[in-house]
C-alpha cells in the first residue's frame, strides 16, 4: 500500500451510485448494531434494581460504564485505524462486541455483569470511532449530510430494536436470553456490513503509532475555532437524551401507570421518528445550512422534554418522541458538520466529539440518577432542561464564529 502522508488524487463517491447505496446501507448496519448493543440494557435497569438490589443509580452502571469505557475505546481506536485502515477496525469492533453481549447474558453475578458490559462497551469503541471519518473521506460533500443522516438513522433504528426487542424476548423468556439473541443479530449485521463495505478509497495508513503526531492532532482540533463547540453540543444533547431515557421506565412502571416491561419497551418504537428525522435533517442541511438546522433540533427537543412533565401517560410519550425526534437532527447534523470543518486528521476530530458525546451519555446518565432519587421526575427534567439550553448556547457561539 502507499503511504504517503495525505491523498493526492480523491475519488469521490457519489450520491446515487451503486457505491453509494452499499456504504449507505453498510453504516445503517454499523449503527445499527451499535445502538442496540449498548441501549439493550436501558430497559432492564429496573429488573436489575430488583434482582441485584442495587440502587437507581447503581442500575445504570451496565449502560453507563459501556458508554464511557466506549468514550475511552474511542480515542484508541481512532489513532489505530490511522495504521490498520478503516474498515477492518470496524468489523472486528462490531462482531467482538456481539460475542461478549451474548457473553454478558451468561454472567453469574452483578459485579461479573457490569465488568463485562465495560469490555463491550470498549471492543465496541472501533465502530463510531472510524464511522464518522470513513464517511466524511469517501463520500462527496454534496452527499455526506444524507448518508451521515442514514447511519445516525441506522444508530436510531438500533437503539429502538434494542430496547423494544430487550423488552418483549424478556417478557417472553428472561433477560439472559434475550441479551444473547441481541448479540447473535449484531454478529449477522456485523458480517453483512463486512461484505457490503468498499475498501477505502481515500485513506492511506500511516507508518505505526506515532504518539506525536495523534496528539498534535487532537490538540488542534481543540484550538479549532468551531469544532470545541461541537463537540461540547455532543456532550450536553446526549446526555439530556440518555438521561430521560433511563429514568421514564421507573417512572412509567410505578404507580399511577405501572406499564409491563413489555409496555415500557414498546414507547421506544419512537426511536422510528429519530431515524426518519436524522435522514430528513441531514437533506435539509446540506440545502440551508446546519447552524439554523442544528439550533431548531434542540428547540425540537426542549419542547418535547417540557411535555414529559404531565401527567397523562399519552402526553408524555408525545414528548419523549418530540424529544427524540429532535435529539436525532441535533446529532445527525453536528456529525456531519465535524466532517466538513476538520480539513485534517477527520478522524482525530471524530474521536474527540464521541469521547464528548458519550462521555455525555456515561457520566449525565449517572448524574440523572442522583436527581431521579432527589426529586423524581421533576427534578430529571430540570438537570436535562439545562444541558439542552448548554447545547443551544454551544450552538449559537459556533453559528455566530462561523458567520
Amino acid at each position: 500500500m502507499n503511504m504517503h502522508a495525505e491523498v493526492t488524487n480523491i475519488v469521490w463517491t457519489e450520491r446515487g451510485s451503486s457505491a453509494y447505496r452499499h456504504i449507505s446501507l453498510a453504516f445503517f448496519l454499523s449503527g445499527f448494531a451499535t445502538f442496540s448493543l449498548i441501549y439493550c440494557v436501558q430497559p432492564l435497569l429496573p429488573a436489575f434494581a430488583k434482582e441485584f438490589h442495587v440502587s437507581a443509580a447503581e442500575s445504570s452502571l451496565p449502560l453507563s460504564l459501556t458508554t464511557g469505557f466506549l468514550a475511552i475505546a474511542i480515542l484508541c481506536a481512532g489513532a489505530g485505524s490511522e495504521v490498520l485502515g478503516r474498515r477492518g477496525v470496524m468489523f472486528a469492533s462490531m462482531a467482538g462486541a456481539a460475542v461478549l453481549n451474548i457473553a454478558d447474558a451468561v454472567m453469574p453475578n452483578w459485579h461479573a455483569l457490569v465488568v463485562a458490559r465495560a469490555a463491550e462497551g470498549f471492543v465496541l469503541g472501533g465502530v463510531p470511532a472510524v464511522a464518522m471519518a470513513y464517511l466524511a473521506e469517501e463520500i462527496h460533500p454534496r452527499g455526506l449530510g444524507l448518508s451521515m443522516g442514514l447511519y445516525v438513522g441506522g444508530t436510531a433504528f438500533g437503539g429502538m430494536f434494542g430496547r423494544v426487542g430487550i423488552g418483549v424476548l424478556t417478557e417472553l423468556t428472561s433477560w439472559r436470553v434475550a441479551l444473547g439473541i441481541i448479540g447473535a443479530v449484531d454478529l449477522l449485521a456485523a458480517t453483512a456490513f463486512f461484505a457490503l463495505l468498499p475498501a477505502s478509497r481515500n485513506f492511506v495508513a500511516r507508518r505505526g503509532l506515532d504518539a506525536g503526531f495523534h496528539l498534535a492532532a487532537w490538540y488542534g482540533h481543540l484550538r479549532h475555532r468551531a469544532l470545541p463547540m461541537l463537540f461540547l453540543i455532543g456532550c450536553f444533547a446526549m446526555g439530556a437524551f440518555v438521561t430521560v431515557y433511563n429514568y421514564a421506565g421507573f417512572r412509567l412502571a410505578s404507580a399511577p401507570y405501572d406499564l409491563s416491561p413489555t409496555e415500557i419497551s414498546l414507547i421506544f418504537t419512537v426511536y422510528l421518528l429519530g431515524a426518519v428525522a436524522s435522514s430528513a435533517g441531514g437533506a435539509l442541511s446540506d440545502r440551508i445550512g446546519q447552524g439554523p438546522v442544528l439550533m431548531a433540533g434542540i428547540l425540537i427537543a426542549m419542547i418535547g422534554l417540557g411535555m414529559t412533565l404531565a401527567q397523562r401517560l399519552e402526553v408524555i410519550v408525545g414528548g419523549i418522541a418530540i424529544l427524540t425526534i429532535g435529539f436525532f437532527i441535533v446529532h445527525s447534523i453536528a456529525s456531519a458538520w465535524i466532517g466538513r470543518l476538520a480539513v485534517k486528521a477527520k478522524g482525530h476530530a471524530s474521536s474527540l466529539y464521541l469521547l464528548a458525546y458519550y462521555l455525555g451519555s456515561s457520566v449525565m446518565g449517572s448524574i440523572g440518577g442522583w436527581f431521579w432519587t432527589a426529586g423524581q421526575w421533576t427534578a430529571v427534567v430540570v438537570f436535562a432542561a439545562a444541558l439542552l439550553t448548554l447545547a443551544f448556547v454551544a450552538a449559537l457561539s459556533v453559528e455566530l464564529t462561523l458567520a
